[in-house]
């Protein structure tokens, strides 16, 4: 709790600190190593460290930058098409995944499913980097989900696509989440990002996407 919100202030200070429309993903790594030094000055000394993931969208006039560590998901949808993001989750499951251990179904009930393999933690001599991607293929009706992973307990992402395509509010679509998760038993937590408006400008057209081709891009790792 302490780490999560610490990280989340620094971040926020950060940004309010530095106003840009800049779309480097060097802002982003200062950004988090902002957030690296606030940790560091609430670190108790203790043997064992406080901890959290992160999920960060920072959005400019280029596009958007996604940053994540952890399996805190970041989520783009676009109802009706699909899910054309989600961000691949820093954890054991994952890797065992990746190795061939386990298949791919074997992961939602894998009995150290919430094994963390990547986490921002004060004090470390080699801080843990996040995934940055740029993503600029954005249409207005879209969605970005950013979720805690107890917020997927009961929730697949068939599920979740239904959802965002249903049609209904906003306000319909949180109210039917904070109900789907009401029992839940990690924590859970979410923002839902719905982009009304895009606006295009000169040159834009030739700003690299890298949503369809990123390695962190748990979507390109479906089973065939």
């Amino acid at each position: 709790e302490v780490a999560s919100q610490t990280v989340s202030q620094s971040l926020g200070e950060w940004y309010s600190s530095n106003v840009t429309h800049s779309f480097e993903k060097e802002q982003v790594e200062d950004a988090i190593a902002f957030a690296y030094q606030k940790l560091d000055e609430k670190d108790s000394d203790a043997l064992r460290k406080m901890g959290t993931t992160l999920t960060l969208l920072y959005l400019g006039n280029k596009g958007i930058v996604a940053a994540h560590m952890g399996d805190s998901r970041i989520y783009h949808i676009r109802p009706k098409e699909g899910i054309l993001y989600q961000s691949r989750d820093h954890s054991l499951v994952f890797d065992l995944y990746q190795a061939g251990e386990i298949t791919y179904d074997e992961m939602r009930n894998f009995a150290q499913k919430n094994i963390v393999t990547r986490a921002m933690t004060p004090g470390a001599d080699n801080r843990m980097r996040p995934d940055i991607i740029n993503i600029t293929d954005i249409k207005a009706g879209d969605y970005f989900y950013m979720c805690s992973d107890g917020m997927l307990e009961q929730m697949n992402n068939d599920e979740l696509l239904a959802l965002f395509s249903s049609g209904i509010s906003d306000k319909e679509i949180r109210e039917k989440l904070i109900q789907a998760t009401r029992n839940n038993q990690d924590n859970h937590s979410a923002w839902i990002i719905h982009v009304k408006d895009v606006t295009c400008e000169n040159g834009d057209e030739s700003l690299v996407n890298e949503e369809p081709i990123a390695r962190c891009n748990a979507i390109n790792m479906l089973p065939k």
